[in-house]
């Protein structure tokens, strides 16, 4: 297959065209800088807001699979570009190039509009992509770790120091990031489902407590660490400090902030896929473990 990628120099979209390539499929892979060559890679440089880079992004292509978007922005603004006018560039764009299968990565905090800009413009994306019409499919992953990824390394890193600092009490899913990805090949390899949307998870069917995820992040990376759930005053002003103190590099932001403390981010049991699409290959115990040794091993913990 020849298949459309948006997002692919980013930590999920890394791992999946390693796996996509791994199983012999030609990967167009967008990206705004030059990237080294690789077999079965062609990049297109180039941005979501160029429709003539998305037309040869999407040409001739059999599937879709748009990863891109924005999950920190100084305001309402910044989310609807990047993850409302780009999703929409992207169905326009295959529509336009005849590409009928096209899966989309959303956000579980698409389900929750109302607490964050960026929850509300996932949403806003997943009406478009609903709206169009294309053989669709919507993915909500929850929590998505592995080697790799920054977003959630300073949870690691708390636990390495010995003291873990949490949202207020509530519970959560997860998933690997090979599991994820492993699940948007496959829908890309085929016709059905379609016009769907999906919730992953790591096959824990309640999710995760908060205090059981941080009790496993200590067990990952070897040390006895103690858990503190945060009131939502203290998470606010927290989030206040980092944009003051990081600026635009800020991990905490008063957005991020506000779907931080929901309580409930566990998938919906309704929408998780059919066992024979897929199951998680990874127990989230043994992959928290292999984030951490990869984190260790690059320098990053």
């Amino acid at each position: 297959m020849i298949i459309a990628v948006t997002g692919g120099t980013g930590f999920v979209g890394q791992h999946l065209l390693d796996l996509a390539t791994g199983r012999g499929h030609t990967v167009r892979a967008l990206t705004r800088r030059p990237q080294q060559p690789r077999d079965n890679i062609e990049w297109v440089e180039g941005s979501l807001e160029d429709r003539d880079t998305l037309e040869r992004l999407v040409q001739g292509s059999d599937a879709a699979i748009h990863i891109a978007g924005v999950i920190n922005a100084p305001n309402a603004a910044g989310f609807e570009a990047g993850n409302v006018k780009g999703t929409l560039a992207m169905l326009a764009a295959a529509t336009a190039a005849g590409t009928r299968r096209f899966i989309h990565v959303s956000s579980l905090a698409a389900r929750e509009p109302y607490l964050s800009q960026y929850g509300a413009s996932k949403a806003r994306s997943e009406e478009l992509v609903e709206r169009s019409g294309l053989d669709w499919v919507i993915v909500r992953p929850p929590a998505v770790y592995g080697p790799g990824d920054k977003e959630t390394l300073e949870l690691f890193r708390m636990a390495k120091a010995g003291f873990i600092l949490l949202p207020p009490k509530g519970r959560l899913s997860l998933i690997h990031v090979d599991d994820l990805s492993r699940l948007l090949l496959n829908l890309a390899e085929r016709e059905e489902p379609a016009k769907t949307v999906i919730e992953p998870h790591d096959d824990r069917p309640n999710g995760w407590s908060h205090k059981e995820f941080a009790d496993a992040l200590s067990r990952a990376v070897g040390r006895r660490a103690v858990s503190l759930a945060t009131p939502r005053l203290l998470v606010r002003m927290g989030a206040a400090i980092d944009r003051f103190v990081r600026r635009d590099k800020a991990k905490l932001t008063p957005d991020r902030a506000a779907y931080f403390c929901h309580p409930d981010w566990v998938v919906s049991t309704g929408k998780t896929p059919a066992p024979g699409l897929w199951r998680p290959e990874i127990a989230t115990e043994v992959g928290l473990t292999q984030t951490a040794q990869w984190y260790g091993a690059n320098g990053w913990l």
